[in-house]
C-alpha cells in the first residue's frame, strides 16, 4: 500500500554562502551510481535533470515477508522550467546472497513491471488500498507531529513578521494570525532541501513546514517558502497557508529565472 510522505530534515538555518551537503544533481549521481541498470534510462532524461533546481523523495509502497523485503521510492526533481520529474527506485533482497538491489525506472508503470516479476506477493493497487484505509481508519485526536512545547505563539508572530509576500500573494490573513495566539508546541521540518541551482551557488529554494498545536488540540501548518531569485541575490522568506501554495510559488519563482538571467 502507499506509505505517506515523511520528512526526514530538521530546519538549520544557514547563510546566503553555505550550500547544501547534498544538491539535486548529487542526489541523482547517488540514485545512478548504486541502480544495476542505470544506463537503461533515456539519456533525454538525464539531460534534463541537469537543470534540477530542488529534491523531493518519499516512500510509495513496500513489503516485508519471510526475510524478504522490497520498497519502492518516489524521487522527484523541479526543474528550472517550472515542471518536475520523477524517477521510481526499487529496493528489493530477493536475489543471489539476499544482498539490497538498486533498480531505477523513468515509468512508474516500468517500476511496477519489474516489481511484479520479484518473488513477493502482488501488491494490492494503490487506488483500492487508499480508499480501504479512508473508510476504516479510526477517528483519532492524535496530533500527526511531534511537538516540542515552546514559546510557539511567538514564534509564529516572528515567522509571520519576516516574511515578505502580501496578502494578495498567499500570505496567511488576520483569522490564521488569530487562532495562532493560542499555540503552544510547535515542529518544524525541511520539506526541500538547500537546492542551488547549477553554476550559481546562491541561487536556492527552500521549504519548511511549521506545524503548531494548539490549545483546543488542533493543529495548523504554516508553510515557508526561503529562496534567493531576487535582483541582488539576497534571501526572501515568504509564508504561504498551505503546501500547494507554497510549491505554485516556488514554481512561479522558477519561471522567472530565465528573465533573471537575460537581463
Amino acid at each position: 500500500m502507499s506509505v505517506p510522505y515523511e520528512y526526514e530534515t530538521a530546519y538549520e538555518p544557514q547563510s546566503a554562502e553555505q550550500k547544501s551537503p547534498h544538491s539535486p544533481q548529487e542526489r541523482l549521481e547517488q540514485l545512478l551510481g548504486r541502480a544495476l541498470n542505470s544506463f537503461d534510462l533515456p539519456d533525454d532524461t538525464i539531460r534534463r535533470l541537469d537543470s534540477a533546481l530542488a529534491y523531493d523523495s518519499s516512500l510509495h509502497s513496500a513489503h516485508h515477508s519471510a526475510g524478504l523485503h522490497r520498497e519502492t521510492y518516489r524521487h522527484t526533481w523541479l526543474l528550472a522550467d517550472a515542471t518536475s520529474l520523477t524517477l521510481w527506485e526499487l529496493v528489493h533482497n530477493t536475489g543471489p546472497g539476499g544482498h539490497p538491489q538498486h533498480e531505477l525506472y523513468a515509468d512508474e508503470e516500468d517500476a511496477g513491471v519489474a516489481t511484479s516479476r520479484l518473488p513477493l506477493p502482488p501488491d494490492t493497487p494503490a487506488t483500492v488500498c487508499e480508499q480501504t484505509v479512508v473508510l476504516q481508519l479510526p477517528v483519532t485526536e492524535e496530533p500527526r507531529h511531534t511537538y516540542a512545547p515552546d514559546d510557539s505563539a511567538d514564534h509564529a508572530r516572528r515567522l509571520l513578521r519576516r516574511a515578505e509576500n502580501l496578502a494578495d500573494e498567499g500570505r496567511p490573513g488576520q483569522e490564521i494570525e488569530r487562532l495562532l495566539r493560542s499555540a503552544f508546541a510547535h515542529q518544524i521540518t525541511q520539506a526541500f532541501g538547500r537546492p542551488c541551482l547549477p553554476g550559481e551557488a546562491r541561487l536556492s529554494f527552500s521549504l519548511y513546514e511549521h506545524a503548531f498545536l494548539l490549545f483546543d488540540g488542533s493543529e495548523l501548518s504554516l508553510w515557508e517558502v526561503e529562496h534567493t531569485v531576487t535582483p541582488d541575490k539576497r534571501h526572501r522568506c515568504e509564508v504561504y497557508a498551505s503546501e500547494d501554495a507554497a510549491r505554485t510559488a516556488m514554481e512561479q519563482r522558477a519561471r522567472s529565472i530565465p528573465q533573471q538571467r537575460a537581463k
